[in-house]
């Protein structure tokens, strides 16, 4: 765009804000779009830009060069939305990118019309390649008969979380929780390991008879008080130390 080329810009600017073209605006208006041409999309790039009211009611709109250059931009990408390469046969990569930019420059400046619509894939997958892919196993057309809850029911997960935990009811995939609350296990918070009903519950193993949970208590309390019986043996008993005959 030229100095006398950008005057008629600004006078169809002044058309929407009633501004006082000049000689130097013309000229630096000139500089800023020096690589864009003064064509029907310009003018429209004004139009669009005064179009859209602005975010704030009290200011007034003021186009300026960037404004026209990005519209100009965004209203000739809009023709391309639909477009797709049309390829010769044999054709080399020079005549490739020389038929695309040609193509492209003439859909863009609105010479051709552009597409209307999508192009969509039709048909479907052959009837050799079909019968490929159920060889391998491919099971995609298949009509499941079971129904869904019994597939449900047929997935379990591995591990303590596969199973309810006997002890906190923790449900399936959900960690075990302690009814009261230390340091390390505050209450409300999962515990770090399942409970060891969940364990066994989960390998298969029987549930305790209360007998033998009520035995297993015992061998801890057990295990416990020999405990705190050793850490009592190992403590040494207290010297009386006389202080007047100290002194």
């Amino acid at each position: 765009m030229i100095k006398k080329e950008a005057a008629v810009l600004l006078a169809h600017a002044a058309a929407f804000d009633n501004r006082q073209p000049s000689g130097a605006a013309a000229e630096a208006w000139a500089a800023a779009l020096h690589d864009v041409p003064l064509d029907d999309d310009a003018k429209a790039a004004v139009a669009m830009y005064y179009t859209t009211a602005p975010q704030n009611p009290n200011e007034r709109l003021w186009i300026l060069p960037h404004h026209v250059r990005t519209l100009r931009t965004k209203i000739r990408s809009a023709r391309l939305e639909n477009f797709q390469y049309e390829p010769v046969a044999d054709e080399t990569v020079p005549e490739y990118l020389a038929r695309l930019r040609g193509q492209t420059a003439a859909i863009a400046s609105g010479r051709v019309a552009a597409p209307s619509g999508r192009l969509a894939l039709e048909g479907g997958p052959s009837r050799e390649f079909m019968a490929e892919l159920e060889a391998r196993g491919w099971e995609g057309n298949r009509t499941v008969d079971e129904p869904a809850a019994e597939l449900i029911d047929s997935v379990h997960r591995s591990g303590p979380l596969g199973v309810e935990c006997p002890a906190c009811h923790a449900a399936i995939g959900k960690p075990c929780k302690t009814p009261g609350g230390t340091d390390k296990q505050p209450l409300g918070k999962p515990r770090q390991k399942p409970h060891s009903a969940r364990l066994r519950a989960a390998s298969g193993q029987a549930e305790q008879t209360p007998e033998e949970r009520a035995a297993h208590e015992q061998r801890i309390r057990e295990m416990s008080a020999r405990h705190l019986a050793r850490q009592t043996e190992d403590i040494p008993d207290a010297e009386i130390v006389d202080e007047e005959g100290a002194a």
